[in-house]
């Protein structure tokens, strides 16, 4: 743990300010190692549930993601620009945009996952294999419910 003097402080105990601190702090990790991939984590999020049978709607991404939809069309057109994903009509409502990823978008999807789980497992080193499993549970009821 780190021996910063402010470390102490109220702030440091609070719940959504460490919550926010891990999400920066894991995110610029991922970042990094996504960047020879000319990704970041919000694209490689969006690249990687592209992948999904069926692919979501863009509605969809925006509500699981928790972004704005122009965030979400933002983040689909640079995909789509560079080949890596694609929208389709949907079967039930055609004007429903499906994102559905490319032969190219699954390839790097791959080499992204290596590289965020490589930046994962950098960031929580100093857990044990139940520390993050627990973890793992107590965000998801945190996000989800």
């Amino acid at each position: 743990m780190s021996d910063h003097r402010l470390l102490g402080s109220d702030l440091a105990a609070d719940p959504g300010f460490l919550l926010a601190r891990a999400r920066a702090v894991t995110s610029g990790a991922a970042n990094a190692r996504l960047a020879p991939l000319g990704l970041k984590v919000r694209q490689l999020s969006v690249l990687w549930l592209a992948c999904q049978d069926p692919g979501p709607s863009q509605r969809e991404l925006s509500e699981f993601l928790g972004l704005d939809p122009s965030q979400v069309v933002a983040l689909v057109d640079e995909l789509q620009r560079r080949g890596l994903v694609e929208r389709r009509a949907g079967e039930r409502d055609r004007r429903s945009r499906i994102i559905v990823a490319t032969a190219d978008g699954v390839r790097l999807l791959d080499r992204g996952l290596a590289a965020v789980r490589a930046a994962g497992d950098a960031s929580f080193a100093n857990l044990t294999d139940r520390e993050r499993k627990t973890l793992t549970e107590l965000l998801t009821k945190v996000a989800f419910g």
